[in-house]
């Protein structure tokens, strides 16, 4: 099995993707291929008429899009632990993953994933409500699970594959969060599969100037 990913300082879908397999001990082999080069286009056409990654190859299966992914990887290795056990728990999880999936456009337009960088940006309302969101998405989900394994719902799960490159992103803009927030921030970033994507990261030495947002910050 192989995940085609591209950029790791910037890429948040590949980051996903490359989560649910290394955070879930699943064995794969990664194949990194630098955005915006025609070799890169010339190699996920031959999987996905998307053109994007990540790319989950399984022998004859080929799963595009990071949602798609985790779910897979949770029907065919986990035995369905990608999900909460309980019905209610896990249909929430589900459904701020979706939220995620979908939502939050201009926090993502706004704050691109860029992991070496501290920039300074001046965010619109929209960006700002999108922080408001999941800033109280995080402190309720603390309150309820905080002490049930630090988690949004007590153990990892796809949830948290979903919402792993936001806790980078506020990092990178200095996003000032909620104590009960910054709670599940902070433990997030101590996960050993995150702090490994950081650490390779930072051998990415390419510059995508469409995802350099804002001001550098001394």
């Amino acid at each position: 099995m192989k995940l085609i990913i591209a950029n790791k300082n910037y890429s948040t879908w590949s980051l996903r993707g490359w989560l649910v397999l290394r955070a879930f001990d699943v064995d794969f082999d990664e194949v990194e291929m630098p955005l915006f080069i025609p070799e890169f286009y010339d190699e996920i056409a031959k999987y996905s008429g998307a053109a994007k990654v990540p790319v989950l190859v399984d022998s004859d299966v080929a799963v595009w899009d990071s949602l798609a992914i985790c779910e897979y990887v949770n029907d065919a290795y986990l035995a369905g632990k990608g999900w909460p056990d309980n019905v209610v728990d896990r249909a929430k999880a589900r459904a701020i993953s979706a939220e995620m999936h979908s939502g939050f456009t201009a926090l993502r337009n706004e704050m691109p994933m860029n992991i070496r960088a501290r920039r300074k940006v001046s965010p619109s309302q929209d960006c700002l409500n999108d922080i408001a969101r999941i800033d109280e998405m995080w402190a309720n989900q603390m309150k309820e699970f905080g002490a049930k394994g630090g988690w949004l719902f007590g153990d990892y799960s796809i949830a948290d594959v979903m919402y792993a490159p936001l806790v980078l992103r506020f990092i990178t803009y200095g996003v000032t969060l909620s104590a009960e927030a910054q709670r599940y921030a902070g433990h997030a970033l101590k996960s050993a599969a995150l702090q490994q994507w950081v650490e390779e990261s930072k051998k990415d030495t390419s510059i995508v100037s469409e995802d350099e947002a804002g001001v550098e910050v001394a």
